[in-house]
C-alpha cells in the first residue's frame, strides 16, 4: 500500500515541476544584444567609428520600457558626430528587433576596447528592472597605418564567395544544353529515315 502512494506522490511532483518550469520559461522575454563597430577613415584624415546595436527579443512575452545605454566611449577620446549613445523605446514585442546606431569621431590614436552596452527592460510580472548586456566589440586600432588597398580586392572577394556557385550553375547549364541539343549523328539518322 505504501509503494503505490509513494509512486503517486513522485509522479505528481514530477508533473508539477514540469508544468511550473514550462510556465516560467514561456512568460519571460529573452534579450540578445549584438554590438558592432567599424572604422571609416575620411579623406580629411579624420577617423570615424560607426557603432550599431541590434536588440532581439527571443522570448515569448513583451518587454516594456526598453532602454539602451552605451557609456563605453570616453568623451576625451571620442566626439559624437551623429546620433546618441543611449536610446529608449516603449516596448519590444516577442520576436521583435530594435536597432540603434551612432557615429563618433576619434580624437586620439591607439587601441580601443569597447565594453558591452547595457539594455534594461521591465517585465509586467516582476517588480525589478531586468538587465541584458551586448556582445563586446573587438579592439579597434584608431589611426593605425594601413597598407593601401588593392583594386582587385573586390573581385577576389566575389570569386571567393560566389565562385563555387557559378561553377555549379555553369555545369548544370552545360548538362542541360548537352541533353536538349540533338547530336549530329541522331540528326543524320532522322533525315535518312525521312528520305525512305
Amino acid at each position: 500500500m505504501a509503494i503505490p502512494v509513494a509512486k503517486l506522490l513522485i509522479s505528481a511532483m514530477a508533473v508539477f515541476l514540469l508544468l511550473s518550469a514550462s510556465f516560467a520559461a514561456t512568460e519571460v522575454p529573452s534579450m540578445l544584444v549584438h554590438k558592432k563597430a567599424s572604422l571609416n577613415r575620411l579623406k580629411s584624415g579624420a577617423e570615424h567609428v560607426l557603432v550599431s546595436i541590434d536588440i532581439y527579443n527571443q522570448g515569448s512575452s513583451t518587454a516594456y520600457d526598453v532602454t539602451l545605454t552605451d557609456s563605453s566611449w570616453d568623451k576625451d577620446a571620442f566626439e559624437i558626430v551623429s546620433g546618441n549613445t543611449s536610446r529608449s523605446w516603449e516596448r519590444l514585442d516577442a520576436g521583435g528587433i530594435l536597432s540603434h546606431s551612432f557615429e563618433l569621431e576619434a580624437k586620439v590614436k591607439g587601441l580601443v576596447y569597447g565594453a558591452p552596452a547595457v539594455v534594461t527592460f521591465r517585465i509586467p510580472t516582476k517588480t525589478l528592472v531586468q538587465e541584458a548586456y551586448s556582445t563586446p566589440i573587438l579592439h579597434l586600432d584608431i589611426f593605425a597605418e594601413r597598407p593601401p588597398t588593392n583594386r582587385f580586392d573586390l573581385a577576389k572577394r566575389l570569386v571567393a564567395k560566389y565562385g563555387s556557385l557559378v561553377s555549379v550553375m555553369l555545369f548544370v547549364v552545360l548538362f542541360i544544353n548537352l541533353i536538349a541539343t540533338p547530336s549530329k549523328s541522331n540528326a543524320a539518322k532522322a533525315s535518312s529515315k525521312k528520305k525512305r
